[in-house]
């Protein structure tokens, strides 16, 4: 039973990536706003851990996305002027395929063409690389066979999810925005013009709300949506530097297609200050999980079975065995695009996920859109191509 009354023109549900960055530009606009979270973020039961996320400015993806990466790297540098923080790193980007017309990447084939011809009509800087030249430039990757396409975009990098997520909460807080942590809703429910949530110990009741909650977002959509999205658990795992010479100061994130199959690619990112390891990961879709289920255990022969499969052929002086792995979560819709609508015309609920595991980079530049639209009044149509109306169409897939 509900305790407390609590009263604001918008509530934001989750915040993750998306709802950090929706609150803090909701707050810094004057907006009385609660934030709600079941957990404490930033923290490891979702989808926005885990040190690093890449970040890439020509989106192999769409070119829809490209403005927004653009956007949410000024806004981290502006945060980083503001605060100090260490928000966003610039290390330079790698991409290689060597079956790039037939690999699948975030519901999309011909990844790096598509980067590359982005790249090219956003006035975006980049090199077109041989295997030959990559592997000259940076050592550590051993395995590339010379037929690979190769694309290098000295504007890419990393950004620290976790550091993003706390900075903006806090500066949300700063500004007047409430937060309502550890807090898990129960309801949404619209009502006279506005918008009822519940908890254990609150209700709230807003003009409006964003929700924003990632993998537990599926009980507050429309349901046309539910059968496209499904949740799936990644791992990602640190590796010991055995060699550091292969591993200089200009060191890229980068992504790897090694093959065709949906399974065959690392991803993975440079040593960070001071640290003698590498974090690499893969994608892989195989199998659904909940949030709720027990998904964040990884077993040594998973850690095993990565390191043989993706990393030993490829990937130089690093150890043969990981220091350490964690398991996170990515929301994905049947297309690999986002979602970001209101839940029916005129409603004055806005889904904000899923994010089909390339939305960190994106994410402060929507907090920014869907704070701006709401101040305004405003629609959605910017994001025409990530509303609910294209699900019909995905039925009759």
């Amino acid at each position: 039973m509900a305790t407390h009354h609590i009263t604001a023109d918008v509530a934001v549900i989750g915040l993750g990536a998306m709802g950090s960055a929706t609150l803090y530009q909701l707050a810094k606009r004057g907006v009385r706003v609660v934030g709600i979270d079941r957990f404490h973020p930033p923290h490891r039961y979702g989808s926005s851990h885990g040190e690093t996320r890449i970040t890439r400015q020509a989106i192999g993806e769409g070119d829809v996305y490209v403005p927004l990466v653009l956007r949410s790297h000024a806004i981290w540098d502006e945060l980083e002027a503001e605060t100090g923080e260490h928000l966003i790193d610039r290390c330079g980007f790698v991409a290689m395929a060597s079956h790039d017309e037939a690999m699948v990447h975030h519901g999309k084939t011909g990844f790096i063409e598509a980067t590359i011809a982005a790249a090219r009509r956003h006035d975006i800087a980049h090199e077109v690389l041989t295997a030959a030249e990559v592997s000259y430039r940076f050592p550590q990757f051993i395995g590339l066979g010379g037929s690979e396409r190769c694309y290098f975009e000295p504007g890419g990098g990393y950004v620290r999810p976790e550091m993003c997520i706390s900075t903006q909460l806090r500066l949300a807080a700063r500004a007047g925005a409430r937060l309502l942590l550890n807090t898990k809703v129960v309801a949404v429910r619209a009502e006279h013009g506005g918008v009822r949530i519940t908890t254990p110990t609150d209700t709230i009741v807003a003009g409006q709300a964003v929700i924003a909650a990632g993998a537990w977002i599926k009980p507050f959509m429309p349901a046309v949506a539910t059968s496209h999205i499904g949740v799936y658990r990644q791992v990602a795992h640190w590796l010991p530097i055995t060699d550091p010479a292969r591993f200089r100061g200009d060191a890229p994130v980068f992504i790897w297609h090694h093959g065709p199959a949906p399974d065959d690619q690392i991803y993975g990112f440079p040593p960070l200050d001071g640290a003698n390891e590498i974090k690499c990961a893969g994608e892989t879709y195989a199998h659904l999980t909940e949030p709720d289920a027990d998904w964040s255990l990884v077993a040594a022969a998973e850690a095993d079975d990565f390191v043989r499969i993706h990393v030993a052929p490829r990937i130089g002086g690093v150890a043969s065995s990981v220091a350490r792995s964690s398991a996170c979560l990515y929301t994905v819709v049947d297309d690999g695009d986002f979602l970001i609508d209101r839940i029916a015309h005129d409603s004055p609920i806005t889904l904000v996920s899923a994010c089909s595991g390339h939305g960190f980079k994106h994410s402060a530049a929507i907090g920014e859109a869907v704070a701006a639209s709401i101040v305004s009044a405003g629609n959605l149509d910017f994001f025409a191509t990530f509303q609910l109306a294209r699900f019909a169409s995905l039925s009759t897939q």
